[in-house]
């Protein structure tokens, strides 16, 4: 495996790999959601590139830019067991000028549900991964779909800005309680670890509902907000379509309910595609 610190040994590194590049963007602290991720493209590409950066501009103020979790042995060591060919961990110098063109969300999907409680936090996201993206020359790249309004946000830039790369979206990855993978779940303590599985439970209790025949969403929204009492914070319950816009009926086939809940110090964040 080549570590490539620079933009330059990147694309020095790059010349090295001959087929289809697949490429997995993280922000490090490696667990087993990113590692479904980069066993998925290591199946289906050539060769697989994993970027680690830990991206300032999509962090707002007050929250946990200094604090994010960083094990970059540890992660390095993770991405040599899967068969990564490069790992980029670039500076912020790296990646960033003094003075830069930016890139902003959609005035409407950039704005709602998680753009409206950190706004700004889709506009350096984009920009990074625009940036990445471009630097990579992945054929592929690897997107998880617990962020989901992130995956379609990535997904039109893609597709506005025509750029040559598949966005792929991947399952979900749960431990064995139900709680979805987050870098953030290691800030939880004692009882908030059973009380964050009340953002899943939440989820099969809306299942449930619509197996049973309820399509209609704020009857469904009720019942998870009852489910989610166990949350110090609830900060939203949304049933929307694939292009989130808000639904007063479930869709099968094209319906995603999210949630965002404090338990603790994490924000936690969850949804299930139906």
């Amino acid at each position: 495996m080549i570590i490539a610190r620079t933009i330059e040994a990147l694309q020095e590194a790059k010349k090295t790999l001959q087929g289809s590049i697949g490429f997995v963007p993280t922000m490090g602290a490696l667990h087993h959601g990113h590692l479904s991720l980069i066993r998925q493209a290591r199946e289906e590409n050539d060769h697989l590139i994993v970027s680690i950066f830990v991206n300032p501009t999509q962090f707002l103020e007050g929250e946990d830019l200094d604090s994010y979790p960083r094990r970059e042995e540890a992660d390095t060591r993770i991405c040599e067991l899967a068969g990564v060919d490069i790992l980029f961990m670039p500076s912020i110098d790296q990646m960033y000028e003094a003075d830069e063109l930016c890139i902003g969300a959609p005035a409407v999907r950039g704005y709602i549900l998680e753009g409206e409680k950190r706004p700004g936090h889709f506009d350096g996201m984009l920009q990074v991964v625009m940036k990445l993206l471009n630097l990579s020359g992945a054929a592929n790249a690897y997107f998880g779909k617990k962020d989901a309004q992130q995956l379609a946000l990535i997904t039109q830039m893609v597709k506005n800005y025509f750029m040559d790369v598949n966005i792929i979206p991947c399952e979900i990855v749960r431990d064995d309680n139900g709680l979805a993978l987050s870098s953030r779940n290691v800030y939880l303590e004692g009882d908030e670890k059973n009380r964050a599985l009340c953002l899943s439970r939440s989820l099969k209790r809306a299942s449930k509902m619509v197996m049973a025949g309820e399509l209609d969403v704020e009857a469904i929204k009720k019942e998870m907000l009852e489910v989610l009492k166990e949350a110090d914070t609830v900060e939203y319950v949304a049933i929307v379509d694939r292009e989130f816009n808000a639904l007063e009926k479930i869709e099968i086939g094209n319906t995603i309910i999210l949630v965002a809940a404090w338990v603790g110090k994490p924000r936690l964040i969850d949804n299930l595609w139906m």
